[in-house]
């Protein structure tokens, strides 16, 4: 019969035990892990071979992300996070420890994530709420903006440093000049900073609001989120087919709110005179100047004016 010693040598002279042990050789012989000993003398070989599967994910996380192919197809078990190894002592015994610690491209895009949540379009290209760009570049692709990319920076800077007024700015021009994009920018800018904002679409939310009329509790939700929010951008506003009751009764009760608490923002293609002109007339009563004046009373002393010349440039800064 054959002893157990004989067992125990034919084990070990195994092709399999003989690719084991030259495995835990060259791990042993890593960079990493040579390091790792050189941190903390008290880790023994015992120690070492009790914790081999926590020194081995350490290095091959160390590795991949050294190597990081990018977040979405980050290789790693946990996606954004790497194996890190403490040694602890406790009770007069040493261990060896290991947790999962986030990357920076992982916390990098938490902290994205936070500024989108704070955040609601309403019928506005999501792409254009991101930070791809800076003001510089902004600018450098139209000089002719050049007053109202200033205007954007100050007021970014004012809110930063004393808080929310109660004015916001109304951007007018041409079709394609990058008002919306500003925009945009701007509510990114504030919203890393705590801020939350809404942008809506004007013309596509008129006619969402058709839906809304039969629905009450749709309505007051909807109209309740553009009430409270810090930052309000209506996107567009003059382009939307006006009816009676959605200017006098969602969104003059939106802006008769806001004024004296929160900032609200306007792009438009008219200036603030022809944009009286387009809220005293609706398809169904014609002319009513006065009341095309009393939503401009909540519009106007609450706005600063700022034109925003340059090219069409649709699909580009």
């Amino acid at each position: 019969m054959e002893s157990l010693r004989d067992l125990l040598r034919s084990l070990e002279q195994s092709p399999h035990m003989k690719r084991a042990e030259e495995a835990r050789r060259v791990l042993m012989n890593d960079p990493l892990v040579m390091q790792l000993l050189a941190r903390h003398p008290e880790i023994n070989e015992p120690m070492l071979d009790a914790h081999l599967n926590q020194v081995r994910q350490y290095v091959k996380d160390y590795r991949q992300c050294r190597e990081c192919p990018g977040l979405e197809r980050c290789p790693n078990d946990l996606i954004g996070h790497y194996t890190k190894l403490d040694v602890q002592t406790l009770g007069g015994h040493t261990y060896i420890v290991d947790s999962k610690v986030p990357c920076k491209k992982w916390t990098a895009k938490q902290a994205q994530d936070r500024i989108r949540r704070r955040i609601r379009s309403f019928y506005v290209d999501g792409n254009m709420l991101r930070d791809a760009y800076s003001l510089d570049e902004i600018l450098a692709a139209d000089f002719e903006r050049m007053k109202a990319v200033e205007k954007i920076a100050d007021y970014i800077l004012q809110v930063k440093e004393h808080g929310l007024s109660e004015k916001g700015l109304y951007l007018y021009g041409k079709f394609g000049t990058g008002k919306t994009f500003l925009m945009c920018y701007m509510l990114h800018e504030l919203a890393r900073h705590g801020y939350n904002g809404v942008i809506v679409y004007m013309p596509d939310f008129m006619e969402e609001l058709k839906s809304m009329f039969g629905d009450a509790q749709r309505l007051k939700e909807t109209i309740d989120l553009l009430k409270d929010t810090d930052l309000l951008v209506f996107d567009d506003i003059g382009a939307e087919n006006l009816n009676a009751w959605a200017r006098d009764h969602v969104l003059g009760t939106i802006l008769n709110y806001r004024m004296n608490r929160k900032p609200t923002f306007f792009t438009s293609n008219y200036d603030l005179d022809a944009l009286q002109q387009h809220f005293s007339f609706t398809s169904k009563d014609g002319e009513e100047l006065h009341k095309g004046q009393r939503l401009m009373d909540r519009i106007r002393p609450f706005v600063e004016a700022v034109p925003v010349n340059g090219k069409n440039k649709r699909g580009i800064l």
